[in-house]
């Protein structure tokens, strides 16, 4: 059985993001480039945990982007991913949600015996976090949301712990299935040095579009999404009343009575 990480590229978390004419660009005061998107560092580790400890054959991490996300998959095979395939095609670039989830689905179906696909629960770029329920129904896999730990897996099913508002729940359902993982599931592992080592001299193979069957249109044309219109938040405006006394007691009894004034209280 193969398990395929699903794993994005992102912005740094220390990075800030500024818009200028409609255009989204990053400033990353820490000089640190992009990284693999934090959500994803979970979905990464426990599909090395699936190899580890519950007997899965291969950890395969599937990033799609540019030729730059072939770092976020090097940090991936450094933590203990056995391969990595980056897909790259000017036809993908673009892509909404659902194209985008075309493209994942074509991925995974092309990774021989894939039973298992492991999503983070959202990429803190777009913050939508529908990517992998989107690929499920692509697949036709079972999708299983908020997965918090992973039970038991056998060759035709799962069972997993789900985090809900109000507690925790259990579920088996058949595979093949997605699941997208939230943060209580483990604790990522750093990548050893040997691993890191490794992940350099390691070749990623690149799949195009010629490459893949992607069932739908996909890129820009296709998009449904409007990005034309993009701008900042204006700042708020506000003020400061300092409430001056000659006690606490008297400066307490001064703010009660403004809180009254001013309906809050």
């Amino acid at each position: 059985m193969k398990v395929v990480v699903c794993t994005k590229q992102t912005p740094s978390t220390t990075a800030v993001f500024t818009v200028n004419n409609g255009t989204v660009s990053w400033d990353d005061p820490g000089g640190k480039p992009n990284v693999v998107n934090p959500w994803d560092e979970y979905a990464i580790e426990e599909g090395i945990r699936l190899k580890e400890n519950h007997g899965a054959s291969d950890v395969i991490a599937l990033a799609v982007g540019s030729e730059e996300s072939k770092e976020a998959l090097k940090t991936a095979l450094a933590m203990g991913c056995t391969e990595a395939i980056l897909v790259s095609d000017d036809a993908f670039a673009g892509s909404d949600a659902v194209g985008s989830a075309r493209v994942w689905a074509a991925a995974i179906n092309h990774v021989s015996d894939a039973k298992v696909a492991l999503f983070g629960k959202l990429t803190i770029d777009d913050n939508m976090g529908v990517a992998a329920m989107m690929t499920a129904q692509k697949l036709g896999w079972t999708p299983l949301t908020f997965v918090s730990a992973i039970k038991e897996i056998s060759e035709d099913s799962i069972t997993v712990e789900r985090l809900l508002d109000d507690g925790k729940e259990t579920v088996t359902a058949p595979l093949p299935a997605v699941l997208s993982l939230v943060k209580e599931i483990n604790e990522p592992r750093y990548p050893s040095f040997m691993g890191i080592r490794k992940a350099n001299r390691a070749e990623i193979p690149v799949w195009s579009a010629g490459d893949l069957t992607v069932e739908g249109e996909t890129g820009a044309a296709a998009s449904k999404v409007d990005w034309s219109h993009v701008y900042t938040i204006p700042p708020r405006e506000g003020s400061v009343t300092l409430i001056e006394a000659d006690s606490v007691e008297e400066q307490a009894k001064l703010l009660a009575d403004k809180l009254f004034e001013e309906k809050v209280i």
